[in-house]
Protein backbone atom coordinates (compact mmCIF):
# COMPACT_ATOMS: atom_id res chain seq x y z
CA UNK A 1 0.00 0.00 0.00
CA UNK A 2 1.43 3.36 -1.04
CA UNK A 3 0.18 5.16 2.06
CA UNK A 4 1.87 2.62 4.35
CA UNK A 5 5.14 3.01 2.46
CA UNK A 6 4.98 6.78 2.81
CA UNK A 7 4.13 6.49 6.48
CA UNK A 8 7.00 4.10 7.09
CA UNK A 9 9.38 6.47 5.36
CA UNK A 10 8.15 9.35 7.47
CA UNK A 11 8.51 7.57 10.77
CA UNK A 12 11.80 5.77 10.51
CA UNK A 13 15.30 6.00 9.25
CA UNK A 14 16.67 2.98 7.35
CA UNK A 15 18.48 1.78 10.46
CA UNK A 16 15.28 1.60 12.53
CA UNK A 17 12.63 0.92 9.90
CA UNK A 18 10.05 -1.67 10.92
CA UNK A 19 6.87 -2.88 9.30
CA UNK A 20 3.81 -0.69 9.54
CA UNK A 21 0.59 -2.46 10.48
CA UNK A 22 -2.80 -1.09 9.40
CA UNK A 23 -5.11 -0.75 12.39
CA UNK A 24 -8.10 0.49 10.42
CA UNK A 25 -9.37 2.43 7.41
CA UNK A 26 -12.12 4.88 8.33
CA UNK A 27 -13.49 7.03 5.51
CA UNK A 28 -10.92 9.82 5.04
CA UNK A 29 -8.62 8.58 7.84
CA UNK A 30 -6.33 5.58 8.31
CA UNK A 31 -4.73 4.29 11.51
CA UNK A 32 -1.34 2.54 11.74
CA UNK A 33 1.09 1.08 14.27
CA UNK A 34 4.79 0.34 14.08
CA UNK A 35 7.69 -0.15 16.46
CA UNK A 36 11.13 1.43 16.66
CA UNK A 37 13.97 0.85 19.07
CA UNK A 38 12.39 3.56 21.28
CA UNK A 39 9.08 1.68 21.41
CA UNK A 40 5.71 1.45 19.77
CA UNK A 41 4.41 4.29 17.59
CA UNK A 42 0.80 4.68 16.45
CA UNK A 43 -0.50 7.31 14.07
CA UNK A 44 -3.46 8.35 11.97
CA UNK A 45 -3.25 10.13 8.67
CA UNK A 46 -5.47 11.84 6.17
CA UNK A 47 -5.01 13.62 2.86
CA UNK A 48 -6.62 16.92 1.84
CA UNK A 49 -9.93 16.69 -0.01
CA UNK A 50 -9.30 20.08 -1.64
CA UNK A 51 -6.37 22.45 -2.08
CA UNK A 52 -6.61 26.06 -3.21
CA UNK A 53 -5.02 27.12 -5.39
CA UNK A 54 -4.83 23.74 -7.10
CA UNK A 55 -1.54 24.72 -8.73
CA UNK A 56 0.27 24.79 -5.37
CA UNK A 57 1.77 21.34 -6.01
CA UNK A 58 0.40 19.86 -2.80
CA UNK A 59 -0.29 16.39 -4.19
CA UNK A 60 1.95 14.82 -1.55
CA UNK A 61 0.18 16.35 1.45
CA UNK A 62 -0.59 14.33 4.60
CA UNK A 63 -1.89 15.28 8.05
CA UNK A 64 -0.78 13.11 10.99
CA UNK A 65 -1.62 12.64 14.64
CA UNK A 66 1.03 10.47 16.28
CA UNK A 67 1.30 8.71 19.64
CA UNK A 68 4.72 7.78 21.05
CA UNK A 69 4.04 6.32 24.51
CA UNK A 70 7.70 5.63 25.33
CA UNK A 71 8.40 9.36 24.95
CA UNK A 72 5.14 10.35 26.70
CA UNK A 73 3.82 11.91 23.47
CA UNK A 74 0.07 11.43 23.34
CA UNK A 75 -0.93 13.57 20.33
CA UNK A 76 1.77 15.01 18.10
CA UNK A 77 0.18 16.98 15.27
CA UNK A 78 2.12 17.23 12.02
CA UNK A 79 1.39 18.32 8.45
CA UNK A 80 3.49 17.40 5.45
CA UNK A 81 2.12 20.11 3.18
CA UNK A 82 3.29 18.99 -0.26
CA UNK A 83 4.75 22.46 -0.87
CA UNK A 84 7.52 24.53 0.73
CA UNK A 85 6.40 27.02 3.35
CA UNK A 86 7.76 30.56 3.26
CA UNK A 87 10.73 30.83 5.62
CA UNK A 88 9.65 31.97 9.08
CA UNK A 89 5.94 31.72 8.25
CA UNK A 90 3.20 30.43 10.54
CA UNK A 91 0.34 28.21 9.38
CA UNK A 92 -3.14 28.02 10.91
CA UNK A 93 -5.26 24.94 11.59
CA UNK A 94 -8.99 25.72 11.92
CA UNK A 95 -11.76 23.36 13.04
CA UNK A 96 -15.20 24.79 13.59
CA UNK A 97 -14.69 27.98 15.55
CA UNK A 98 -11.33 26.91 17.00
CA UNK A 99 -7.92 27.82 15.59
CA UNK A 100 -4.43 26.53 16.33
CA UNK A 101 -1.12 27.99 15.22
CA UNK A 102 1.43 25.75 13.49
CA UNK A 103 5.12 26.50 13.16
CA UNK A 104 6.62 25.62 9.80
CA UNK A 105 9.91 24.35 8.47
CA UNK A 106 10.50 23.36 4.86
CA UNK A 107 7.40 21.47 3.73
CA UNK A 108 6.23 20.53 7.23
CA UNK A 109 4.30 22.12 10.10
CA UNK A 110 3.71 21.19 13.74
CA UNK A 111 1.47 22.49 16.49
CA UNK A 112 3.24 25.59 17.84
CA UNK A 113 2.06 24.93 21.39
CA UNK A 114 2.17 21.19 22.16
CA UNK A 115 0.05 21.94 25.23
CA UNK A 116 -2.87 22.56 22.86
CA UNK A 117 -2.63 19.06 21.35
CA UNK A 118 -5.48 17.64 23.43
CA UNK A 119 -7.81 20.49 22.50
CA UNK A 120 -6.83 20.24 18.83
CA UNK A 121 -7.47 16.48 18.71
CA UNK A 122 -10.78 16.93 20.53
CA UNK A 123 -11.82 19.56 17.96
CA UNK A 124 -10.79 17.26 15.11
CA UNK A 125 -12.78 14.37 16.59
CA UNK A 126 -15.86 16.59 17.02
CA UNK A 127 -15.64 18.48 13.73
CA UNK A 128 -16.73 17.73 10.19
CA UNK A 129 -13.95 19.52 8.30
CA UNK A 130 -10.62 21.12 8.98
CA UNK A 131 -8.71 23.79 7.05
CA UNK A 132 -4.99 24.43 7.20
CA UNK A 133 -3.83 27.71 5.71
CA UNK A 134 -0.19 28.43 5.06
CA UNK A 135 2.03 30.70 3.03
CA UNK A 136 4.05 29.02 0.30
CA UNK A 137 7.63 30.02 -0.48
CA UNK A 138 6.19 31.70 -3.60
CA UNK A 139 4.18 34.02 -1.32
CA UNK A 140 0.77 32.63 -2.21
CA UNK A 141 -1.69 31.57 0.47
CA UNK A 142 -2.51 27.86 0.26
CA UNK A 143 -5.67 26.41 1.87
CA UNK A 144 -5.96 22.68 2.37
CA UNK A 145 -9.32 21.26 3.42
CA UNK A 146 -9.57 17.88 5.17
CA UNK A 147 -12.65 15.78 5.80
CA UNK A 148 -12.88 14.71 9.42
CA UNK A 149 -15.12 11.77 8.57
CA UNK A 150 -13.48 8.79 10.26
CA UNK A 151 -11.12 10.82 12.48
CA UNK A 152 -12.82 9.69 15.69
CA UNK A 153 -12.68 5.99 14.77
CA UNK A 154 -9.06 6.25 13.59
CA UNK A 155 -7.89 8.03 16.76
CA UNK A 156 -9.78 5.44 18.83
CA UNK A 157 -7.77 2.75 17.00
CA UNK A 158 -4.44 4.29 17.96
CA UNK A 159 -5.58 5.02 21.50
CA UNK A 160 -6.26 1.29 21.88
CA UNK A 161 -3.04 0.15 20.23
CA UNK A 162 -0.67 2.57 22.00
Amino acid sequence: MLVAAIAAGLLATPATAQSVRVLGEHNAWSAYATAESEGRICFVLSRPTATEPASSGSGGAYFYITRRPAQAIRSEINLVAGYQFAAGSVARLSVGGQGFELYTEGDAAWLADPGEAGAAVQAIRAGSSMVIEGTAASGETVRQRFSLSGATAATTDINGAC
